[in-house]
């Protein structure tokens, strides 16, 4: 991404603040695993959309006063001893390079600059994102924020987070070449674990030729844990052991993603390990591919976004009164218990108040019906990335054999 995307992410963020304010945003650490060890660092998306940085320990902070804005970052001091171990730091060049912020200045400053603008100007305002998801985990935003009200106590708190959040709900050219790109990767790796698949292989197997196809195109890390999921396996929304064996005769479930300069794909995917479905399995993998493309011919600006599950528990639910799975059709919450959509951006289940507001060109989403039959071992789910156009959508994700025969004849020319 060009520092110029991020430098316009700022200034329509920081337009919206009130004058006479500080807003500090930080790029947060990777937690403890055990002994020296700590888990894999991703930078606060939040953070990232407004500064480009992607490293750990990273302070933004912009100052506004008298309608002027100053952005700052505050970077570690480079160590040439520990560089030795594990690399160099992200220098001033860099970071300015990256993020479009001329004035980059030493993390273990940070606290006597705040101290020394406080003193040099009368602030009123302090613009923090204060994301919390569990009541004890604490973030250095509200770590900050307790300490600024010890030290500052006339300052106003204002929580950034939802401003944030809504602001990236309408991606931009760049942002939906970069989920374009996720997707095609991930496309790409579903189709080589489909040419390999064969009965008898445990779930990781089928998972290590996904992962190879990501990493062979420079992937660093998948956009959510990955979902293979055969058999009864596939009617556990979030399975993700893979550890079974896939027996002939199975359905294998894939929900997967590569993640590209940090936006997600996400596509579900079903097939027969043995390259041909049941009739019963293709029964009701044409309900789920029947309500995926009905519900995909609804997206259109204007239209409300719960509109979209409402139509697929329509689909799904006459659907399966017609071959007898149900009687009624609220009955069909046994076997379709989730929404069929949700936003896709910087984080796969992406930001920002979507649930209640009508699709808007720009906005990215997902469209994923499936039905779940935990009694006949029968689980299937079919998704696609979805782009909102200014007269209706793309589909992103499109490069697929979807039809049941379309996947058979895919099967049967990868298994000779």
């Amino acid at each position: 991404m060009e520092a110029s995307f991020f430098k316009n992410n700022r200034e329509k963020l920081l337009e919206k603040v009130e004058d006479r304010s500080i807003t500090i945003l930080f790029a947060g650490t990777a937690p403890h695993k055990t002994a020296d060890e700590e888990y894999h660092f991703s930078p606060n998306r939040n953070f990232y959309y407004i500064t480009g940085i992607d490293e750990p320990k990273v302070i933004f902070a912009a100052l506004k006063f008298n309608h002027k804005t100053e952005a700052y970052l505050f970077i570690e001091k480079a160590d040439p001893v520990l560089a030795k171990w594990v690399g160099e730091s992200i220098s001033k060049e860099q970071a300015q390079a990256a993020s479009g912020i001329e004035k980059i200045k030493e993390l273990d400053s940070f606290d006597s600059f705040i101290q020394q603008q406080m003193l040099l100007h009368p602030y009123e305002h302090l613009y923090l994102d204060l994301e919390r998801r569990h009541t004890h985990a604490s973030t250095p935003a509200h770590a900050f924020a307790q300490k600024a009200a010890e030290l500052y106590p006339y300052l106003q708190c204002h929580d950034l987070y939802h401003q944030i959040c809504e602001q990236r709900l309408i991606k931009s050219n760049e942002e939906i070449e970069n989920i374009r790109e996720a997707g095609r990767i991930t496309s790409e790796g579903i189709k080589l674990l489909v040419s390999h698949a064969r009965p008898g292989m445990k779930e990781y197997q089928l998972e290590a030729y996904f992962n190879f196809a990501l990493k062979t195109q420079g992937v660093t890390d998948v956009a959510f844990k990955t979902i293979i999921a055969s058999g009864k396996n596939g009617t556990v929304l979030h399975y993700s052991k893979n550890n079974s064996t896939v027996n002939d005769g199975d359905l294998v479930l894939l929900d997967l993603g590569a993640q590209y300069n940090y936006y997600s794909g996400d596509i579900s995917y079903t097939f027969p390990i043995n390259g041909k479905f049941t009739e019963r399995q293709k029964l009701f993998y044409n309900i789920v591919l029947k309500a995926l493309r009905e519900t995909t011919a609804l997206i259109k600006p204007g239209r409300k976004f719960s509109d979209l599950n409402e139509h697929t528990k329509k689909v799904l639910a006459e659907e399966c009164q017609k071959v007898g799975l149900i009687e009624k059709a609220e009955e069909i919450s046994k076997y379709y218990y989730h929404g069929v959509s949700h936003s896709l951006g910087l984080d796969t289940h992406d930001v920002g108040n979507y649930r209640e507001c009508h699709l808007e060109p720009g906005m990215v989403i997902t469209i994923e019906p499936g039905l779940y039959i935990e009694e006949e071992s029968i689980g299937i789910r079919i998704e696609d990335d979805v782009l909102v156009t200014e007269d209706g959508y793309e589909v992103l994700t499109n490069d697929l054999p979807r039809t049941v025969e379309e996947i058979e004849a895919f099967m049967a020319d990868n298994n000779e």
